[in-house]
């Protein structure tokens, strides 16, 4: 074997181009790829929550709260997952803060404050924890206070040039834009005009999307890191080699580790400036009415922005009902 790519898998040729981040709160799961850091949502942790091996985490959880009330509950049980992770991964976890906050920027902060002081009673450094908060402008505004207190943000449910540069302006630690949820949109839309080899690989609205966001911020020397997420398939995940990190499910995890093919770098902060140029891209503004009405003019950022935050909502009451039981 005279090649790198024949000997490594694509998942180990990835990591020496990007940091590679597990989606999943299920840890027993992790530890089989090794990533530096991992992420977790509502969903995730529902999903979690409900399988046999994990019953006896929730069931310790409840014991140690008896008479607690189930939204109260939920942040325990987030950082119970979390503080699993934390013994697998040697890097961050992100926790996110109630989706019904989105649009509550006091109520965000009081939350995230909490979680962190949860990490930190079990003498976890804040500096491993990440708090998810939504892309809105609330969130945004959050996200500027918490970072300035020293709490870092993970900017969720992210589908846009504004609100990621809205992002970059308060601060933030990271991001993570959608890929997949934008190349479903985009897919329901052109309906029967949709062609997997016309619309995929590097021609993916999602990959656009990130890769637009990327020399936006390499450009203009915005420090906070992206972090490409809501992955379909490994196409949309190697098309986006370079970028900062990549967040990535168990089940695309497994596929890039059982392949070899070669792996190459996608994205070059040098490329940055002739792309942007090639767009006309100048730099936004973020105002919040100049926001509003950028993130309103973009259909896709707007409908998919709204039916994240429900479908967390919904998550959230499902988890407080399971630990209501």
């Amino acid at each position: 074997m005279n090649s790198t790519a024949s000997v490594l898998s694509q998942l180990e040729q990835l990591k020496k181009l990007t940091t590679v981040v597990a989606d999943t709160g299920d840890f027993e799961r992790i530890q089989a790829f090794q990533p530096q850091d991992a992420t977790t949502n509502p969903s995730l942790i529902l999903k979690a929550a409900q399988q046999s091996n994990y019953q006896d985490l929730v069931k310790s959880v409840k014991a140690a709260h008896p008479g607690m009330n189930p939204t109260d509950l939920v942040d325990y049980i987030l950082v119970a997952f979390g503080l699993e992770i934390l013994k697998i991964v040697p890097g961050r976890v992100s926790t996110e803060v109630d989706a019904r906050l989105s649009f509550d920027t006091k109520g965000t902060v009081a939350k995230a404050k909490h979680l962190i002081a949860l990490y930190e009673s079990h003498g976890i450094d804040r500096n491993r924890i990440l708090i998810k908060l939504a892309g809105t402008w609330e969130g945004i505004a959050a996200a500027k206070e918490l970072e300035a207190q020293g709490i870092h943000c993970n900017m969720t449910l992210l589908f846009s040039l504004v609100q990621a540069a809205a992002c970059g302006a308060a601060n933030a630690k990271l991001i993570s834009p959608f890929v997949g949820r934008i190349t479903d949109w985009n897919k329901a839309k052109l309906g029967a005009n949709w062609s997997d080899t016309a619309n995929g690989g590097a021609n993916d609205p999602g990959v656009i999307s990130v890769k637009r966001i990327f020399h936006y911020y390499k450009h203009f020397g915005i420090p906070t890191e992206i972090m490409g997420a809501s992955f379909r398939n490994t196409s949309q995940i190697l098309e986006l080699a370079g970028v900062d990190l990549l967040t990535i499910s168990p089940e695309l995890l497994a596929e890039l580790k059982s392949s070899n093919a070669s792996v190459e770098k996608k994205l070059n902060p040098a490329n940055a400036q002739a792309a942007l140029q090639a767009e006309g891209i100048k730099p936004l503004k973020l105002d919040e009415s100049n926001f509003r009405l950028q993130l309103n003019n973009d259909a896709m950022a707007t409908e998919k922005l709204a039916e994240g935050i429900r479908n967390f909502c919904v998550d959230t009451e499902k988890l407080e009902a399971l630990l209501a039981k």
